[in-house]
């Protein structure tokens, strides 16, 4: 995999305390481990991971309370497995979009990143519109189909289908792609 690429992973530290929540976790939980997995052999080929996670309502950017006030929802059982390692990077993000209002352009160009690896939840909407921003600042994108969920199975989809027509990403599943084709220019 190439030096330049870096794991973005959204909003899975979730409550999934909202209506539609026990649907999201329904889709999600089965995803987790794969990213989990997917997550570790990234960080072995020497690749940063990115956590862009909601704030819901911590504006401190203090990760460990964010996580503990996360792990009192539904959504303690994905939060428990995919947590973030001590060298991982994260970013409390105020809205949809991983680049709306947040230090993610500034830390990417600091790490030289040109490539972006997008997985998490919602698919269609955090990681759709984080897939937007990142193809308007003309970053490679590789969404992994297996490692993204959302409310919804169709919407999903959909999602997945914008991500790859319109914004020319790349998709597929994670462990049939060859990942170091993925980004050769």
């Amino acid at each position: 995999m190439k030096q330049d690429t870096a794991l973005i992973i959204i909003d899975m530290i979730n409550k999934m305390d909202f209506d539609g929540g026990e649907y999201l976790l329904e889709h999600t939980l089965p995803m987790t481990e794969r990213l989990h997995s997917f997550k570790k052999e990234l960080k072995e080929e020497g690749l940063p991971v990115i956590y862009v996670n909601d704030n819901f309502e911590l504006w401190q950017d203090n990760v460990s309370d964010l996580i503990d006030e996360c792990k009192k929802g539904r959504g303690k059982l994905v939060i428990e497995q995919i947590l973030p390692d001590e060298d991982d990077y994260f970013i409390i993000k105020p809205k949809h979009s991983g680049f709306f209002g947040t230090q993610l352009s500034i830390l990417l160009e600091h790490l030289e990143v040109r490539n972006l690896i997008l997985t998490g939840i919602a698919g269609d909407i955090c990681v759709l519109f984080t897939a937007n921003d990142a193809y308007m600042r003309e970053y490679d994108i590789w969404v992994p189909e297996d490692c993204v969920a959302s409310e919804q199975e169709d919407d999903n989809e959909n999602a997945l289908k914008i991500i790859r027509r319109s914004l020319f990403a790349k998709t597929g599943k994670s462990t049939e792609v060859d990942r170091n084709e993925v980004f050769s220019h």
